[in-house]
């Protein structure tokens, strides 16, 4: 009695030790490549333990994917909601996209709905192509005005510039814009020119500043010396801007 309480516990542990019986192995599948198990061959889909065969629809083929429902489109065509695989229909001006599920439009021809349409150039202008579509931009001296280009019209002591953006023209050296035209710059006593894109054309020397149409000498209080550009004043270390004079800070 003794020996045979002994025995059922042992008995026990060894069938939770021993491996659990696997489950055999349906009609068309194959052994797993790797591991233990097994997996249903291509054109089959597990279903209820068992592998079923997998419907293939027209213009379609077998997968050898393990997931999704085991068929993809033929190249050509594309799925729709209905599980059947229709025809990617191109319209004139484009064509299939490598995926061969999509069309993209011809250079020359831009998308509209469903159908390409053709880009139209005017005279003096040329067919570029952008990220989204084609377009056209305007020759070198012409501008666009709709859908024309026209050309620009350069003031007097002025050039063609390349901007792409903007006026299209800039004044020659010696000469600013002013209401769509070239003007000479005046230099007055005590400036210098400046062909910087913006200003009126010219700066004031160092140790001047700017007063209105002139350059005045700058009157430095005690205690202050000229900024970093020249043109204006700043007081000492230690000292600080108080009604324009430099007063000892506290």
């Amino acid at each position: 009695m003794q020996i045979s309480l002994l025995v059922l516990p042992i008995f026990a542990l060894l069938l939770f030790a021993m491996p659990a019986f696997a489950q055999p192995m349906p009609e068309n599948a194959s052994p797993k490549s790797y591991g233990d198990g097994w997996d249903c061959d291509i054109g089959y889909r597990l279903s209820d333990e068992t592998c079923a065969a997998v419907v293939v629809p027209q213009n379609a083929y077998a997968s050898k994917q393990a997931y999704g429902p085991g068929w993809e489109c033929l190249h050509g065509f594309r799925q729709n909601s209905n599980a059947a695989c229709v025809a990617v229909v191109v319209p004139d001006g484009a064509f299939l996209d490598p995926s061969g599920e999509r069309w993209r439009c011809l250079r020359g021809f831009v998308k509209s709905g469903d159908t390409c349409q053709e880009v139209i150039v005017p005279q003096n202008g040329y067919l570029v192509e952008t990220s989204y579509a084609s377009a056209w931009e305007c020759d070198r001296g012409f501008e666009a005005a709709g859908d024309l280009c026209k050309p620009v019209t350069v003031p007097a002591n002025a050039y063609l510039n390349g901007a792409r953006y903007g006026q299209p023209w800039t004044c020659d050296r010696g000469f600013v814009a002013e209401d769509g035209q070239c003007a000479a710059v005046i230099v007055p006593a005590h400036a210098y020119f400046d062909d910087s894109t913006y200003g009126r054309g010219w700066k004031c020397d160092r140790g001047f500043m700017n007063a209105g149409a002139e350059c005045v000498a700058i009157d430095i209080p005690d205690n202050a010396h000229l900024d970093r550009s020249g043109n204006g004043w700043e007081c000492d270390r230690n000292f600080q801007e108080t009604k324009d004079q430099c007063v000892l800070g506290e």
